[in-house]
């Protein structure tokens, strides 16, 4: 078995209910399977479990990396961002950067992800108002939302003023 690809069924089966919602033109999702021989997500990627308690504590869907430098995919992932995540408890960095969900709005059930400490949406073309949920999130040290087209809005920030442990890095 390989460090930290073991996780729990309900996480696995959250996983594989999160990929189907997804359009995958990349094949990044291609590792996830469902099939005897994969079942304990050994040679998944994308995602990284605690290697004591086998809860998966990091997601990144679009997982490209390249001499430790995050590549943009040729088709990112696109479609929606499924409430199955709500299944992954434990989840500690959730990164959806560089993806493509089309406009829609940042769900509010993210903030119900009350462990994240890292979050970045980053470039994944949101739109609308910036979820005040976000604000629950009261462990977030990291929040991307960078944009190139200024589609993400906010009217009202004190939301921001919840997230004590967030800090700045340019």
């Amino acid at each position: 078995m390989k460090d930290g690809k073991r996780c729990l069924e309900k996480e696995r089966e959250a996983l594989l209910k999160i990929k189907y919602e997804l359009i995958d033109e990349y094949g990044q999702f291609s590792s996830w399977e469902n099939h005897k021989d994969k079942k304990d997500c050994y040679e998944w990627r994308g995602f990284l479990c605690n290697n004591l308690t086998n809860h998966i504590i990091e997601l990144d869907p679009n997982g490209l990396y390249e001499n430790g430098e995050k590549r943009i995919a040729i088709a990112p992932p696109r479609g929606n961002i499924s409430i199955w995540l709500l299944e992954i408890q434990n989840l500690k960095h959730l990164d959806l950067s560089f993806n493509d969900f089309d406009y829609i709005r940042i769900p509010q059930f993210i903030g119900s992800l009350c462990k994240l400490q890292y979050l970045d949406l980053s470039h994944s073309n949101f739109s609308g108002e910036i979820s005040r949920h976000l604000g629950n999130l009261s462990q977030l040290q990291f929040l991307g939302l960078d944009t190139d087209d200024g589609m993400l809005t906010s009217t009202n920030i004190d939301w921001l003023s919840r997230l004590h442990s967030l800090s700045y890095r340019s």
